[in-house]
């Protein structure tokens, strides 16, 4: 995949963001902005109201946890160059991902530096165009995270998220096949029903240098291959969830360039998805025991189920609005009855992303999600 330069100072700056909790001061740049900027930045600022700016915040909060997960996995099992996501790789565990693509290692790259621009664009377009206070959780990483061979280690105990003890919703992967819909009351399976099982807890990353022990560049343990698939099908879960989630939000705005953004950056989560979605296809059949639970992946590439055949990965059409009408290919869900922001905070604490995170931050992002969902579109 051919990629423009990052501009040194750029990748700086917006790595900044998460690793040191860096606060622009409201209407420090934002002036210098509004009278060199286009007029329709300019028009955006003073037509903003309080939902738009409460739905901008809660997306930079996600895309900051995003920065922060995708930041853990590419420093083990990402390209490592010199635009500064930290790490310095660990040969087995990189090996297993790419059992189920020889890219893999690009696309976690991509991917990471993805969540890092549009964690630091929210921000920055919140405090510099609008005027308001970014999202600043940078108080909140404390989680130890994996000490494996690889990782940065002036990040251990600095985590947002948690990526050892992992409970993953696959049904996402039953949904894309299915001719129901989630808005309309469908409900889904689990492509693989012993990652999502009570208590499991698998890990998505090696916890530490146990967890290669065995394995070889050529040939990864059976237990270490089992925690890459775990990612890979949590790779598609993180990514389905932020497909939904711009569309979801896109209809509670008011303001014509806040739309615009949250236009513009949901199709990209899109494009992730797609990505992840094909590779979790590739995860080799396998069964072990982690944590004293039996986890097992089934042969997805093998089956003839049209609701798991690995190979059907384009979004089957479905009902929509109404089940009167011709069924549609869409994304979905995007009509949450429990509201698209805490669906998501909830889908994610489900998930294990938050264990060992305090009572104060889940308030401050269940805050945050509240206030997402609350936005109305004007007229």
């Amino acid at each position: 995949m051919a990629r423009k330069p990052s501009r040194a100072g750029a990748a700086t700056s917006r790595r900044t963001f998460l690793r040191t909790g860096l606060v622009v001061g409201a209407g420090t740049v934002g002036a210098g902005l509004l009278a060199t900027g286009s007029p329709a930045v300019a028009r955006a600022s003073s037509s903003v109201i309080t939902g738009d700016v409460d739905i901008l915040r809660f997306l930079a909060a996600i895309e900051i946890i995003e920065s922060d997960l995708w930041e853990q996995y590419n420093e083990l099992g990402g390209i490592q160059d010199s635009e500064g996501l930290g790490g310095s790789g660990n040969p087995f565990y990189t090996a297993a991902l790419q059992v189920l693509d020889g890219d893999m290692p690009q696309y976690i790259h991509d991917n990471t530096d993805d969540e890092f621009s549009h964690m630091t664009f929210l921000n920055a377009y919140l405090s510099q165009v609008l005027g308001a206070a970014p999202v600043d959780l940078s108080a909140f990483a404390t989680l130890r995270g994996s000490v494996a061979t690889g990782v940065n280690t002036a990040k251990i105990g600095k985590r947002l998220t948690n990526l050892l003890q992992l409970n993953v919703d696959t049904s996402w992967w039953e949904r894309y096949r299915s001719t129901e819909n989630p808005d309309l009351g469908g409900t889904f399976d689990p492509a693989v029903p012993t990652l999502s099982q009570p208590n499991g807890q698998f890990p998505a990353i090696p916890r530490d240098d146990t967890d290669t022990k065995g394995s070889k560049v050529k040939k990864p343990s059976t237990h270490l291959q089992a925690i890459a698939n775990t990612a890979g099908f949590h790779f598609g879960f993180i990514e389905q969830g932020g497909t939904s989630l711009y569309p979801t939000l896109a209809l509670q705005v008011t303001n014509a360039v806040v739309l615009r953004i949250l236009l513009s950056i949901g199709p990209s989560e899109t494009m992730h998805f797609q990505t992840w979605h094909d590779k979790a296809g590739n995860a080799p059949a396998l069964t072990t025991t982690i944590n004293g639970f039996t986890l097992t992946f089934p042969d997805l590439a093998g089956s003839t189920d049209p609701l798991l055949k690995a190979n059907l990965i384009m979004p089957e059409p479905c009902d929509f609005i109404s089940e009167r009408l011709p069924e549609c290919a869409i994304i979905r869900p995007t009509l949450d009855q429990f509201g698209g922001a805490v669906a998501t905070v909830n889908a994610f604490t489900a998930d294990g992303l938050f264990i060992g995170q305090s009572a104060a931050f889940f308030t401050t992002l269940m805050n945050l999600a509240k206030a997402a969902d609350a936005a109305q579109r004007g007229c």
